[in-house]
């Protein structure tokens, strides 16, 4: 077999006793990496310490992965103009988070003839957050209802990024930076006035 040594260098191709005879020298323990090469791999490491740092460095992988989420909103053709702001709101707020953006618009009854009022309202959403999203998926009709999905410039990864150094600036002016008030204390000796 081949074998590598404990810091990386290369011994040769040993036999396998002289291989077991060095990973005891050295109080470490053999382990195939190559199995299918010819001859087989074999490392000298610390296996218990190496099965803990891939645990950990897979444990920080996915404390850093983003899970793709998207987000429902659902509108009428015939909204009210604050509703529509309050909507517009949540779908800034989904996109500043880098979620993507699902918008179902539902028609009812005679609304159902008149599928441009809905197209018009999810292109006037789409330019009121084309700095924040862009749109992913076109406006289509699927039954009684039309939907677009909006995307985020940002990324996942990017956003969390951000917003947890938001926090962070919050916490630090919280503790730090505002100064706390000062009280002038009285004398001992005379009594304060109600």
């Amino acid at each position: 077999m081949r074998l590598v040594g404990p810091s990386g260098e290369q011994v040769g191709i040993v036999p396998l006793a002289k291989a077991l005879e060095l990973a005891q020298e050295y109080d470490l323990d053999l382990v195939e990496v190559a199995a299918s090469a010819r001859p087989p791999v074999c490392k000298l490491m610390d296996y218990g310490k190496f099965k803990y740092e891939s645990a950990m460095k897979a444990r920080e992988a996915r404390k850093n992965q983003a899970h793709t989420v998207i987000k429902e909103m659902k509108l009428r053709p015939k909204i009210d103009p604050h509703d529509y702001d309050t909507k517009k709101g949540h779908v800034v707020r989904f996109l500043k988070q880098g979620d993507k953006v699902k918008i179902t618009i539902m028609f009812r009854g005679r609304e159902q003839s008149r599928p441009e009022l809905g197209f018009r309202l999810l292109q006037r959403l789409a330019e009121d957050v084309q700095e924040l999203g862009f749109i992913e998926s076109n406006p289509k009709q699927d039954g009684r209802n039309m939907i677009m999905v909006l995307g985020p410039h940002k990324k996942k990864t990017e956003a969390m990024a951000e917003a947890r150094e938001a926090q962070a600036a919050r916490k630090a002016e919280r503790q730090g930076g505002a100064p706390a008030e000062e009280h002038a204390e009285e004398p001992a000796g005379e009594p304060a006035e109600a």
